[in-house]
């Protein structure tokens, strides 16, 4: 199949989601066709099976802001056109929905199917604005395919949007055979040179993750022994966190490393990964570190749920809980082991339920599904 594959490529859950699907796609021997502003951040380059297509960013003194969303269209419609697409899939519904029904219709009668993939805060925060909830109610009607990352998001957009068509909950997934742990003692010497607990974070630092809750879980388990905070990603509230790391004395065992490329080989080294998220759709940072035999403390809201099992590898707070989750935090790594036991559990659940060599084929499924949908559209429309 040939796929073009459109998402914001930067470090949020949607646009690693999108990368990574156009990869393993591509390893399952697809043609894949990124389209976005930039290259996506994890996309490999050095695979035949994968290509990227620049969509400009158009600057013109008319425009206060650019208008990405029409200029996208037009780089749609081109790719579709010079590598004869079967399908477009677009992943956050604003405005990549728009843009995928718009070179929609500018390819009428031609045929160019696109499937619209929700991720989170595309339904419950932009496109819940008023200023684009009918937008982005229509282009999610109009897409030929709609799924969803989990079963609460499912939920949300039905109950919010008022949504009639078909929604497939496809869930976010991960490479169960690159993320692993992987040892590595000069890393962990590093940030823990005295052999000192390893606490992560991984984000894109906004204010629905809650940053500053990480750092206060933090200086609470510092109060009770020896550790360290790695803090991975960058964003509005990276300054605010620093500023709390140095108001609560421990602003030398918190490490602000901002955005990293080798995730998987730095979530092996944690013995702790910490998601207090306002909200979270799925959770996907807290689905690798588990992978990587990490066990997770998070906030039991939206779908983390779906993905950790509190108790069992992981635990669940209550979001803002910051004491009760320090509690939880000092308990695991007050064990002889530091939690091992529950790590080794948290990557036995995900391979049972995340793996990407199971998730993946969903997603062909789903798209041969939409293709014989458009033959049988095609073929009623030609018998009328």
């Amino acid at each position: 199949m040939r796929i073009g594959i459109t998402g914001y490529p930067t470090y949020g859950g949607s646009g690693v989601v999108a990368t990574e699907l156009g990869q393993e796609l591509a390893a399952r021997g697809h043609d894949v066709h990124f389209i976005t502003s930039a290259p996506p951040i994890r996309m490999k380059t050095d695979d035949p099976h994968i290509h990227f297509h620049q969509a400009a960013v158009v600057q013109y003194p008319l425009f206060d802001h650019s208008p990405y969303t029409l200029s996208l269209s037009v780089k749609m419609l081109e790719v579709f056109e010079t590598e004869s697409l079967d399908i477009l899939h677009v992943h956050y519904a604003i405005p990549h929905s728009v843009s995928a029904l718009l070179a929609r219709q500018m390819a009428a009668p031609r045929r160019l199917p696109f499937i619209t993939t929700l991720h989170g805060t595309d339904i419950t925060l932009v496109g819940n604005n008023p200023n684009f909830l009918p937008i982005t109610r229509y282009s999610i009607e109009q897409s030929d395919g709609v799924t969803s990352i989990s079963d609460y998001l499912y939920r949300r957009t039905i109950e919010e949007f008022g949504i009639k068509r078909p929604i497939e909950v496809i869930p976010n997934f991960v490479n169960c055979d690159l993320y692993c742990r992987m040892p590595n003692p000069e890393l962990r010497a590093q940030w823990a040179p005295d052999g000192e607990a390893i606490l992560m974070h991984l984000s894109n630092f906004r204010p629905v993750k809650r940053i500053l809750d990480a750092v206060e879980i933090f200086a609470l388990v510092r109060q009770k022994m020896k550790a360290k905070l790695v803090m991975i990603g960058d964003g509005p509230d990276r300054e605010p966190a620093e500023e709390l790391a140095r108001t609560r004395g421990v602003e030398e065992d918190v490490l602000f490393l901002g955005q990293q490329n080798g995730i998987r080989e730095k979530l092996g080294q944690a013995d702790l990964f910490l998601l207090p998220s306002q909200l979270e759709s799925f959770g996907l940072a807290a689905l690798e570190a588990m992978a990587c035999e990490v066990p997770v403390i998070a906030t039991n809201a939206g779908g983390v749920p779906e993905v950790v099992e509190n108790g069992v590898d992981g635990y669940l707070v209550e979001p803002g809980d910051v004491k009760l989750a320090a509690k939880y935090a000092i308990d695991l790594l007050s064990r002889a082991d530091r939690g091992r036991e529950m790590g080794q559990r948290a990557r036995i659940d995900a391979r049972k339920k995340f793996c990407a060599n199971d998730v993946i084929p969903k997603y062909e499924q789903y798209y041969e599904r939409v293709l014989g949908y458009q033959d049988m559209a095609v073929g009623m429309s030609v018998k009328g």
